[in-house]
């Protein structure tokens, strides 16, 4: 069984060679979590508290009123909210009442929030008030019955509960004025009611979904993953046996990664009920918030992205804060610069490694060791426990053997039932029982993998292929970048030509012939950029991934 898997000689001692679960479903961990441990903390939000015991009434008294309103087993529930108690309390409760939860971004605008409440069927949505205009148009025309509105201040302790609403209101202007009505109701209230009785519904722990999460794919709509309950129980103790010095009960998690993308949802709101861990939960990524959270609170685990990571390094204040309490902290959704690693390492003393992943895989598939290894500088890691991983030749199909360049594909239990309502996208990805990734990698003689590029984002320039995520690297360990974005961009002679998006650290003066002549020095002639774009920032997703197809677009545009 284990022959190919080279990788598994790496494994140090207290990670077992396979994934071990028991068959519970996701809402099965928090009743664990109530009875086992009642008065362990479960959430830390903005200076209130909340234990497991509290924090599974408060999802069994919405779980019931679900159902009260016509929620059947399978239904579809949309939650449009940025991390908080609401969010932890609704995943759940949707699970109880026999609901699939649909993760929605809250900074979605209607005719994306639109297309989701249509193709998912959702019936239900639990929002923030903040978006009551969002919701109200979004949903003409589509399934949706039931809305369900909740603010930031409704968890928050005394006296901020009070002073919100005046914060609130010089920021973003004057709450939405919303009546409750049949159709329409207030968590705050729902929650004031008494635990009702829940129907529970028999759940197929490997064929039931438990999540559709939206992903923007590789082209046209965005296509909706379905996650089932082995899917993310499964993810969530592969990365439990990854983290083997952390103890059960005694690790707090910095929640900053949004819980309504998979990778928060996971290493965050599912490994903390799993693990008892507190989540010290942040509504958004403000540097000097996270500082300030980091120094008071004391988190020891820390899911981030690159873009975190460096926004915190690159803040002026940083000297003032005590960040010690950090012991491992995974980065994803993005190539993680390894200049950022050791900087990050030398303020923390803590270890930060890079991880890969995707939405149809729970979402990860390679971390780097956290312990017991060196870091290997530029790759993704080794497979986790019970995951297999293989280099594939576009040209014939076949497996390739350590160092060479193919597309990368995943098989284990982490790996989606397909795309919903969408056998054609599921069936052009999901192959022989191997998911296709779409990214261009390869594995060294170690078992090591390195992502080389997607394969549509690999620029052809005069007959050579040429990989944005290289030239970033090298533009990286120039002192003066603090981000960079490398995309290729039409040339009537060479066909693609390399573009550099950059955003200098403040204050810097740092010129286009300076970085050319430093790239010139770092990697051949053909990969330098030929246009350079200084910036004050990179578009980005909610999770910090850079938008390379809207910058490619623009850069298209310019050329015109």
């Amino acid at each position: 069984m284990h022959e190919e898997k080279i990788w598994l000689k790496l494994y140090p001692k207290p990670i077992a060679k396979n994934v071990y679960y028991r068959a519970e479903t996701l809402q099965q961990l928090l009743k664990n979590a109530a009875k086992e441990y009642p008065k362990h903390k479960a959430i830390h939000f903005m200076g209130g508290e909340m234990t497991f015991k509290k924090l599974y009434k408060k999802a069994q008294k919405l779980a019931a009123f679900l159902q009260q309103k016509g929620l059947k087993k399978g239904d579809r529930v949309a939650v449009m909210l940025p991390n908080s108690p609401q969010t932890v309390i609704s995943f759940y409760a949707i699970l109880l009442a026999g609901g699939i939860v649909v993760p929605t971004n809250p900074l979605y605008k209607e005719r994306e929030l639109h297309f989701i409440l249509q193709d998912s069927g959702a019936k239900m949505i639990i929002a923030l008030d903040l978006l009551y205009k969002n919701v109200q148009s979004a949903k003409v025309g589509t399934p949706l019955e039931t809305v369900i509105f909740t603010g930031i201040k409704d968890f928050l302790p005394f006296p901020k509960n009070l002073l919100y609403p005046i914060v609130q209101k010089k920021q973003q202007g004057k709450l939405p004025a919303i009546k409750e009505n049949q159709y329409t109701h207030f968590l705050q209230n729902i929650l004031k009611t008494q635990v009702a009785e829940i129907i529970e519904h028999p759940v197929d722990f490997e064929e039931d979904i438990a999540i559709i999460q939206y992903t923007g794919g590789t082209t046209g709509f965005p296509k909706g993953v379905m996650l089932t309950h082995q899917n993310l129980i499964a993810n969530t103790s592969m990365c439990r046996q990854w983290l083997y010095q952390m103890k059960k009960g005694e690790e707090k998690i910095l929640g900053l990664m949004p819980l309504f993308h998979v990778y928060g949802m996971m290493t965050v709101m599912v490994l903390s009920v799993m693990e008892i861990y507190k989540m010290i939960l942040l509504p958004k990524f403000d540097p000097e918030t996270t500082l300030k959270t980091i120094h008071k609170q004391k988190p020891t685990v820390f899911p981030g992205a690159p873009t975190i990571y460096i926004g915190l390094l690159n803040h002026p204040a940083i000297a003032k804060y005590n960040l010690s309490s950090i012991k491992g902290a995974i980065s994803g959704s993005a190539p993680l610069p390894v200049e950022i690693i050791e900087r990050f390492q030398e303020k923390t003393g803590g270890k930060l490694v890079e991880g890969y992943g995707l939405t149809e895989t729970s979402p990860v598939t390679h971390v780097n060791f956290l312990w017991d290894h060196k870091i290997v500088k530029g790759s993704i890691g080794v497979p986790w426990p019970g995951t297999d991983a293989a280099v594939f030749s576009e040209e014939t199909g076949e497996k390739l053997p350590p160092g060479e360049i193919g597309e990368l594909g995943i098989k284990g239990p982490q790996v989606m039932k397909g795309y919903w309502n969408n056998p054609k996208e599921t069936a052009n990805v999901l192959k022989d029982g191997w998911l296709l990734t779409g990214d261009l990698c390869y594995m060294d003689e170690k078992g090591y993998f390195y992502i080389v590029d997607r394969k549509k984002d690999t620029i052809i320039a005069g007959g050579f292929n040429i990989y944005p995520r290289e030239v970033e690297e090298v533009l990286y360990e120039h002192p003066e970048i603090e981000e960079a974005a490398v995309v290729g961009i039409k040339d009537d002679y060479r066909g693609e030509t390399v573009k550099a998006v950059i955003v200098l650290k403040k204050g810097s003066t740092v010129t286009e012939k300076e970085l050319n002549q430093f790239m010139r020095q770092k990697i051949a002639s053909f990969k330098v950029p030929r246009v350079y774009e200084f910036r004050t920032e990179l578009p980005k997703t909610a999770i910090g991934k850079v938008l390379r197809r809207e910058l490619k677009e623009e850069g298209n545009t310019d050329k015109k």
